[in-house]
């Protein structure tokens, strides 16, 4: 056992007989949705796809070839139903198609905790209500499969009316591929307001501020726009890079002493105590509800405000210099 991290659940530590003989029906096959559907089906388990439509996802599964199916078929004699639709689908999907199917012993699966933790699917107590949220994009969790190998997964358990709620999850995880990394156990609100915390914080929301705010004080100081982009966003991915293989201190050691002088002094400068109490005052929002409620009624209302917010990014200076910049950039890397 880590010091640090606690259990950390592997091979030996799951069973796919909880869930072998279970009909399991996946609702989705968006990214996430396309690599659960053919890992699950690759390590043997009864997987039926359901769809809304026979649009592009219904062709993509065939080319796969999956055979999709609408999603009130899936649902019949259904034992496992995985909602992997987009977070603010899930609730009209439930209580439309599987409320009236639910029977006592089903389970629900889920692979972001937000549905459930801010209330908007309520399930009855005789169902089983747990977790598997793979830690990285649908794509890998299919690519690293494929090569034998698999993605951590968060694992967490809702409601356990069958006592067996936890082997299912890890079951599950296992059939992803999970237990060849490590599986690590969490609530489903820790997971859905930490998610929450660092897409907003730093990963889409902090980040992307702080490389359109260095592009544009870069070209305020009367640099050309493409040099500020290469340096302020372009970088950014040969930084990330080194951050995932290596960690921080790794990536630090990675680059001149320059660098690392530089951003050492200089970063906290940026990043400074009032950044990270506004950062608080943002997660603490996660943590009261009411960035759900804003996310819901604007959701609700048409997403004007979101698509209003692309659109300005869409036309920014930066986007626009970097869509022509990524084209000599692509152009100079090696076929795969």
């Amino acid at each position: 056992m880590s010091k640090i991290l606690g259990n950390v659940y592997t091979d030996n530590d799951a069973d796919l007989k909880y869930v072998k003989d279970k009909n399991i029906a996946v609702l989705g096959y968006g990214s996430q949705g396309r690599a659960w559907v053919l890992n699950l089906m690759d390590s043997g388990l009864k997987v039926k796809l359901g769809l809304e439509r026979e649009g592009n996802s219904w062709k993509k599964a065939l080319e796969d070839g999956v055979n999709p199916v609408k999603t009130e078929e899936a649902l019949k004699d259904a034992d496992i139903v995985i909602f992997l639709v987009p977070d603010m689908v899930q609730r009209k999907i439930y209580s439309e198609k599987v409320r009236p199917v639910l029977r006592d012993g089903m389970d629900l699966v889920f692979a972001h905790g937000f549905n459930i933790h801010y209330k908007l699917i309520q399930p009855p107590e005789n169902v089983d209500v747990y977790m598997a949220a793979p830690k990285a994009p649908g794509p890998s969790v299919r690519e690293f499969f494929v090569k034998g190998g698999g993605v951590p997964v968060l694992v967490s358990v809702h409601q356990n009316h069958s006592g067996e709620a936890l082997e299912k999850s890890l079951a599950i995880a296992k059939a992803l591929g999970a237990t060849k990394a490590g599986v690590l156990e969490t609530t489903f609100k820790e997971e859905t307001e930490t998610d929450l915390m660092g897409e907003q914080l730093d990963l889409v929301g902090g980040l992307t501020a702080m490389l359109r705010a260095a592009f544009q004080t870069i070209v305020e100081l009367g640099y050309r726009p493409e040099m500020a982009y290469f340096e302020a966003i372009n970088e950014m991915k040969l930084i990330t890079d080194q951050i995932y293989e290596n960690g921080i201190s790794g990536m630090m050691r990675a680059v001149s002493d320059t660098a690392k002088y530089g951003g050492l002094t200089v970063g906290p400068y940026v990043i400074d105590e009032d950044v990270k109490k506004r950062m608080k005052e943002k997660a603490q929002r996660i943590q009261s509800g009411k960035f759900a409620d804003e996310w819901i009624e604007e959701y609700d209302e048409g997403s004007k405000k979101l698509k209003s917010l692309m659109d300005d990014l869409d036309n920014s200076l930066e986007e626009q210099v970097g869509r022509e910049l990524r084209e000599i950039v692509l152009r100079g890397q090696p076929k795969k």
